[in-house]
């Protein structure tokens, strides 16, 4: 039995493709390709098989991802997350918010940026900065015009320079189509051994 998960946490859930995943032993040579995957790489998540259905788009899609979530410099990788963790939220995301919040208590050593966000939602008692890049990444995952200067205004008085913003406005902005792409594409579920 499956149950389709509703709140939030740090327990990343089984993501249930609704579209049967690529089977990565009859994988054409063009999927292979767009996975970047090898005879040895067996560690290939269901949403990116399910993704290789469109060699075009995951042949873009996955560097780009790493671009914008990996690359040295600019936002630190906590912020990032930080940052995917809002539009997560807003796009109701259990999945995604579950991945970002257990990266960024990882990268953070420390669960209780999360467990504030959780628990006490937009309203959470954070520092300055990390205020500045959530309410920044939450206003604009539920509508960009909602992003203005306060907010700007906001994030340079935290301490960010320029390419510490566009590092977070490119972090949610991947995770308002990201999270939209989870939601038709499949659910995140609990597998209950018990029976119903």
């Amino acid at each position: 039995m499956t149950k389709v998960i509703t709140k939030f946490t740090r327990n990343v859930p089984h993501w249930q493709p609704r579209v049967t995943p690529v089977d990565l032993k009859a994988a054409t040579e063009a999927q292979l390709d767009a996975l970047q995957v090898t005879p040895s790489n067996t560690k290939v998540s269901e949403y990116v098989l399910t993704l290789a259905h469109d060699v075009e788009s995951l042949k873009v899609r996955s560097p780009l991802f790493n671009a914008i979530m990996y690359d040295t410099g600019g936002m630190s990788r906590a912020e990032r997350e930080l940052g995917a963790l809002g539009a997560s939220m807003v796009n109701h995301c259990i999945y995604c918010a579950a991945v970002h919040a257990a990266r960024h208590a990882q990268l953070e050593t420390s669960t209780e940026v999360t467990d504030k966000l959780f628990r006490d939602g937009a309203k959470a008692d954070l520092t300055e900065r990390d205020r500045a890049i959530f309410d920044f990444a939450v206003a604009l995952s539920e509508a960009p015009s909602r992003a203005g200067l306060a907010h700007m205004d906001a994030l340079k008085a935290a301490g960010l320079d320029a390419a510490e913003v566009l590092d977070l406005i490119l972090s949610a902005s991947l995770f308002g189509w990201a999270n939209r792409l989870m939601h038709v594409l499949g659910d995140p579920v609990r597998v209950s051994t018990d029976a119903a």
